[in-house]
């Protein structure tokens, strides 16, 4: 669920469109349908069946309250999408199941404000590579208030990314090789998707400075041991320069000389060594992340 700070409620927005700007800084006299910071978010969604939502704020731009009742109709606007697309030269396509809990919303005279509610689902039969998108438009407003264009402050432009199967918590164990603090990992993480087949969190115990993507290769199945696994690549990011160790004792095996980075397929784990230099010497991490 998408939330707003309450204090947001009484406040006017005057925001610009970036493309078809349809209404200048003076208000006076005037009257416009938006939704509140609209334009593209993201809400990521797990891979099941089951439904979820998220909910937006639609504001009414003026320099004075509506004396009235504003009735605002919403729509699932594939145009939008499109427009942006070209834009930005993405590839969204239209999430293929989209209701609209609320698509006629009454904002009273005196306020300026409601919230607005999409429920999606079965994210579960949808391929996690693909981006997929709610693209959500305000398409009529009464009282004489002007519809904001939907390319941006008109609409919600909700991108759904699907959770791919490395997301989720994990529980780390190995080792910190330093020169004057050696120890040891054990501590819980949580990494997010990415890429459909990339996720990103905590490099070592490092702390939130130090962070590293982990990219799986799952075009072939590679052994290690009697262990079926996909290798897996490494970049990592903090205040030094960090690599991938080309060669290593094996974690879990105990074998010499794997040359590779790997997520235990059977196991679900992700098997993982990397270096970094700190100038006087190097540092290693090598850590086991079991899903929990």
């Amino acid at each position: 669920m998408i939330s707003f700070l309450a204090a947001l409620v009484s406040i006017s927005s005057c925001l610009k469109d970036d493309i078809g700007e349809d209404w200048t800084d003076d208000l006076k006299g005037k009257m416009y349908a938006e939704v509140w910071n609209g334009g593209y978010r993201a809400f990521s969604l797990a891979p099941v069946a089951d439904p979820d939502t998220f909910k937006f704020m639609v504001n009414i731009a003026t320099d004075q309250l509506p004396t009235q009742d504003i009735t605002l109709t919403l729509e699932v606007n594939a145009d939008a999408m499109n427009r942006y697309n070209a834009l930005k030269k993405t590839d969204y396509k239209l999430f293929p199941f989209i209701t609209i809990l609320n698509p006629s919303v009454v904002i009273k005279k005196g306020t300026r404000n409601a919230y607005v509610y999409v429920k999606v689902w079965n994210a579960n039969t949808l391929s996690a590579c693909d981006n997929f998108m709610a693209p959500i438009s305000i398409k009529t407003a009464t009282g004489g208030v002007i519809v904001a264009d939907p390319v941006n402050q008109g609409s919600r432009l909700m991108a759904l990314p699907i959770a791919n199967q490395y997301q989720g918590n994990y529980h780390a164990a190995g080792y910190f090789f330093h020169p004057t603090s050696p120890r040891t990992i054990d501590m819980d993480k949580s990494y997010s998707t990415l890429t459909c087949k990339s996720v990103n969190g905590d490099y070592a115990d490092l702390g939130p400075d130090y962070k590293m993507d982990l990219i799986v290769d799952e075009s072939k199945v590679v052994m290690v041991g009697t262990k079926s696994t996909y290798k897996v690549k490494i970049i990592c990011y903090g205040p030094t320069v960090f690599e991938q160790l080309d060669e290593a004792t094996d974690l879990i095996t105990g074998a010499t000389g794997v040359t590779w980075n790997y997520w235990d397929i059977n196991a679900k784990q992700f098997v993982l060594r990397s270096r970094y230099n700190n100038g006087a010497a190097w540092r290693e991490a090598q850590e086991v992340l079991t899903k929990l």
